[in-house]
């Protein structure tokens, strides 16, 4: 049975890779976009013109589109082409916390709200594994969206190659591994991070990144410190990527001097993160915004933890 009280979604940003997981890990964070989809009734002046009327509020606003190309609302959209139905017209609210273009996320939570905003609207003909199946083919790759509505840390491993479905694992993370992101104010766009990325690795650099992720597995559920800095290390992506992002050196060697366990790109980018003890949280993330804004470049450096409850939805009631 389809709902027509008004569907609130809040979905996690995400930091993914993790170091030498590429497109196959990622952990929810304690920062979130906000999907509020409120069917229209039949009787509304401007119906008959659009389908969908968009307003958004928060971080970086006016750079989201409030057309029908609106991420989000096509992600809405494909749901319910999925399933056959027609979509109803609704008015998309969209609040936004999580930074556009920085590596936390973002189209990702545009994705999966959209989706989960749909579902909940036709009454749920989906399961979340059906949801997650469909976020993972609008993304491209499943490091971003699975954590975002699965919450926790993820690693999502191709299954059958006929089928094309996933396996999806939890990944255990220690309480105390605080993540801390440094956001800076320019932004870096996925293909753009992508276009400079070798076609070709060599197998040395394979094994390299195969044993560190294995030991980044470990590092994650055991805390420790020795492993984590050691794991973080990679050769597929970070070190092409550190050309895109001015500064990024020294605000490395700064945030492990401040006592970081380590130091790695967030997603594509430029958002760098850092696992810390909580004790040395709040120093590290002092540290990392003041030595990007010596270098002339503002920054947003927050403590943040890992969010493990994933995408959440409200039906308000009807008055």
């Amino acid at each position: 049975m389809s709902i027509h009280s008004p569907v609130t979604v809040t979905v996690p940003a995400t930091t993914a890779n993790l170091g030498p997981g590429f497109d196959c890990i990622g952990a929810a964070l304690t920062l979130y976009n906000r999907f509020t989809f409120t069917r229209l009734s039949s009787d509304t002046p401007w119906e008959t013109e659009r389908a969908v009327r968009i307003r958004v509020s928060g971080v970086e606003a006016t750079q989201v589109k409030t057309d029908d190309t609106n991420l989000a609302y096509q992600a809405f959209l494909k749901l319910y082409e999925h399933i056959g139905h027609t979509p109803p017209p609704v008015q998309l609210k969209i609040e936004l916390d999580v930074p556009l273009a920085r590596g936390l996320g973002s189209s990702a939570t545009a994705i999966v709200g959209g989706l989960v905003g749909a579902n909940q609207l036709a009454g749920e003909p989906l399961s979340q594994t059906e949801v997650m199946q469909l976020a993972i083919a609008l993304e491209g790759h499943p490091d971003n969206v699975v954590p975002a509505l699965l919450g926790g840390c993820r690693l999502a491993v191709r299954g059958d190659a006929v089928l094309k479905e996933w396996e999806i694992c939890d990944i255990p993370w220690h309480d105390q591994i605080v993540p801390v992101v440094a956001i800076p104010n320019f932004e870096l766009s996925t293909q753009q991070a992508r276009q400079v990325l070798p076609p070709q690795l060599s197998q040395a650099d394979a094994i390299f990144n195969l044993a560190h992720f294995g030991l980044l597995i470990r590092a994650l559920a055991t805390g420790r410190r020795d492993w984590l800095h050691t794991a973080l290390q990679d050769r597929l992506h970070q070190p092409y990527r550190q050309a895109l992002i001015p500064g990024y050196d020294a605000v490395q060697t700064a945030a492990l001097k401040a006592g970081a366990y380590g130091v790695t790109i967030s997603g594509a980018g430029p958002t760098l993160l850092a696992l810390v003890d909580p004790m040395q949280a709040e120093t590290v993330a002092t540290t990392m915004a003041e030595t990007w804004q010596h270098l002339g470049i503002s920054v947003q450096a927050r403590s943040l933890a890992i969010d493990t409850q994933g995408t959440q939805s409200a039906i308000t009631p009807a008055v």
